[in-house]
């Protein structure tokens, strides 16, 4: 099963009657149709704003996002912000979930008290990790509003956080995650008055308040203490090898202590001391159980000391994890977080730091696979395909995700890339003022795509260009593609027009999809036209999305 969300399925009544929808002028001073709240919320939770666009910078995006969260929620739709939060949140549709955490903040903040209480019920849900919990109550802390927060209802939803996890794992997510964003597990124990569900528990709340290995309490003066139960045991002995990496120093002999720990606690990077993260040895025992995000994260460190090169043995492990589908879905890999990874390793450099490293090959043709095989396998449609790939200049300008690395064109080339691969009769086109073909294939690589799109002469964009294309040309396209920022001229007729206009002198019942690459607040597909989707770039769930559509399932 997928999540979907267009502008159609949330409004069906709108769709029957196809009301006539008036476009309005965009940021580039173009026309297009305005977006309802609701999909904008969805672009904003998948997209984010971070980065602007070329002509609307992060700041506009971000109130005006904020400003149909709120609209949403004066009008009594605080179920629906809160459902589609989590089901993005939940469904691994978005690659960073700080847009989630600022809508659950609204919602706990400013919403009625059945929508407080929703997004209460929400946060065990969302907040995985202690960066996310953390996140959320400064986000939280900083929405205007009376009070601080810290009702009868956020303090229970934040002792469900702690108490839903096993003891074990408990004290696992405490001791990698100690603080962040200017909070630590003692800050939030305070403010929430956790009750322990259990002893263990009890062992690791207390260390978590006082960063100190802690003592069974005793039954009472005169009775004989009880033995302690198998999860009692666990916890201390896993708190007390924490304790013991934490203080290894470099003298010899700690190495191979540490090394002993590692296997025995499987402990993560987070646990061990910085000064023994340039061992070699180190990072070889740390990839055994390294999960493939944290591995994916430390590509660069481990190329750097030389673990990864090529043909080593290190680096066939790294490159097999990266090819299994199976692991890939297992820890749910967003495609953007596999993107982001590839784009960084390749460039041979950080974007913060001095960090700089020699790319193995065999590690960017691995991630370059890893890509389309961190979406859902979709099955080919068996369809006739046009892709209009924007190549204007604003594509080039602000960040997808927050990212600078992850600018739309590149975004929509990687997402282009998913349809070449997955189809086999598509026609890749590029528009700026004139629509030219766009010399890709299914084998080239992504930057190959990129490099392509670069050589390409920038201009004012006119989506309509693709149809009429293939109008002229007398093509038979089923399904017509845009990947665009929205950020759109138009030219002596809309994209839309254009469309109409194809169906009716060629006789093909054709479809449009306009893949938005920006959390703007723009389409340029009509929401009473039932042949025409309007899509959110980089959700995991896009292309199969697109094929039930192009099918005519939806």
């Amino acid at each position: 099963m997928f999540t979907m969300f267009t502008q159609q399925s949330t409004h069906n009544c709108e769709t029957q009657q196809k009301t006539q929808q008036k476009t309005v002028q965009n940021s580039a001073g173009g026309q297009s149709f305005a977006i309802t709240d609701r999909t904008r919320l969805m672009r904003f939770l998948i997209l984010g704003c971070e980065g602007g666009t070329y002509y609307a910078s992060q700041k506009k995006l971000g109130v005006e996002n904020a400003q149909a969260i709120v609209r949403m929620l004066k009008d009594g739709q605080g179920a629906t912000v809160v459902s589609d939060a989590v089901a993005v949140s939940m469904g691994g549709r978005a690659a960073k979930q700080t847009p989630t955490l600022f809508v659950l903040a609204i919602t706990a903040r400013l919403g009625d008290d059945k929508t407080r209480s929703l997004a209460h019920k929400a946060l065990s849900k969302c907040l995985r990790t202690p960066t996310m919990l953390f996140e959320f109550i400064s986000l939280m802390q900083a929405m205007t509003s009376t009070g601080n927060g810290w009702g009868r209802g956020m303090r229970k939803a934040v002792a469900e956080i702690y108490n839903s996890r096993d003891a074990t794992s408990l004290a696992f997510w405490i001791t990698k995650y100690r603080q962040r964003e200017g909070w630590c597990h003692r800050d939030v124990l305070r403010l929430a008055h956790v009750k322990p569900a259990s002893e263990a528990h009890q062992l690791v709340l207390s260390y978590a308040a006082k960063d100190e290995i802690p003592q069974r309490k005793k039954t009472s003066d005169t009775e004989t203490d009880t033995p302690p139960s198998e999860s009692v045991t666990k916890v201390l002995e896993f708190l007390q090898g924490v304790e013991q990496a934490r203080t290894l120093g470099i003298e010899e002999g700690t190495e191979a202590t540490l090394l002993q720990l590692i296997g025995q606690h499987r402990l993560a990077r987070e646990h061990l001391p910085s000064q023994h993260l340039n061992s070699v040895a180190i990072w070889q025992k740390l990839l055994t159980d390294m999960p493939m995000t944290a591995m994916m994260r430390n590509l660069a460190k481990m190329t750097t000391i030389g673990l990864l090169k090529p043909l080593s043995d290190a680096t066939d492990i790294v490159c097999q994890r990266l090819r299994s589908s199976s692991l890939l879905h297992k820890a749910r890999v967003h495609p953007f977080s596999v993107l982001l990874a590839l784009k960084t390793y390749e460039s041979g450099h950080g974007q913060k730091g001095s960090l700089k490293w020699s790319p193995v090959p065999e590690i960017v043709a691995a991630l370059d696979d890893a890509f389309n095989l961190s979406f859902d396998g979709v099955e080919p449609t068996g369809k006739r395909f046009l892709l209009g790939m924007d190549v204007s200049g604003s594509m080039t300008c602000g960040s997808v995700n927050g990212s600078p690395q992850i600018n739309p064109r590149v975004a929509a080339a990687a997402m282009a890339m998913v349809t070449m691969r997955t189809e086999k009769r598509v026609v890749p086109m590029a528009f700026t003022t004139e629509l030219v073909p766009l010399k890709i294939n299914s084998k080239m690589s992504l930057k190959q795509v990129v490099d392509a799109c670069d050589r390409l002469p920038f201009g004012g964009t006119d989506c309509a260009q693709p149809m009429l294309h293939a109008l002229k040309h007398k093509l038979e396209v089923d399904v017509f593609v845009v990947y665009t920022d929205c950020e759109t001229w138009a030219g002596s007729i809309t994209a839309v027009q254009a469309l109409q206009q194809y169906r009716k002198e060629m006789g093909i019942p054709a479809r449009l999809a306009v893949v938005a690459m920006t959390s703007n607040g723009f389409s340029l597909a009509d929401p009473s036209d039932s042949g025409m989707l309007d899509m959110v770039g980089f959700d995991s769930s896009a292309p199969q999305i697109l094929r039930e559509f192009t099918l005519g399932n939806l």
